[in-house]
C-alpha cells in the first residue's frame, strides 16, 4: 500500500505531465519561448508555495486564537 507522501508524488508527477500536454496543446509557451515543461514545473511550484502560504496563515491563526483563549482564560468577570 502505497503512503500518502508516495501518493501525492504519483498525482503531482501526473498533474505535470497534464499541464505540460495543455501549456503546448494552447501554444502557451509561446509568448514566453519558454518549453511547456518548465512552465509546468513554475507552475506546480506556484501551488506548493501556495499551500506553504495557507499552512503558515492557519498556523499563525491558530496561535492568535490561543492566545486570545488564554488571556480569556485569565480574564475576571
Amino acid at each position: 500500500m502505497l503512503g500518502v507522501c508516495a501518493l501525492i508524488k504519483i498525482i503531482m508527477s501526473k498533474f505535470r505531465k497534464e499541464l505540460e500536454v495543455l501549456i503546448n496543446q494552447n501554444s502557451l509557451e509561446n509568448s514566453s519561448n519558454t518549453p511547456d515543461f518548465i512552465l509546468a514545473e513554475y507552475l506546480e511550484n506556484c501551488l506548493k508555495a501556495f499551500d506553504y502560504a495557507v499552512l503558515q496563515r492557519t498556523s499563525w491563526y491558530r496561535k492568535e486564537k490561543d492566545e486570545l483563549n488564554d488571556k480569556i482564560a485569565d480574564a475576571d468577570f
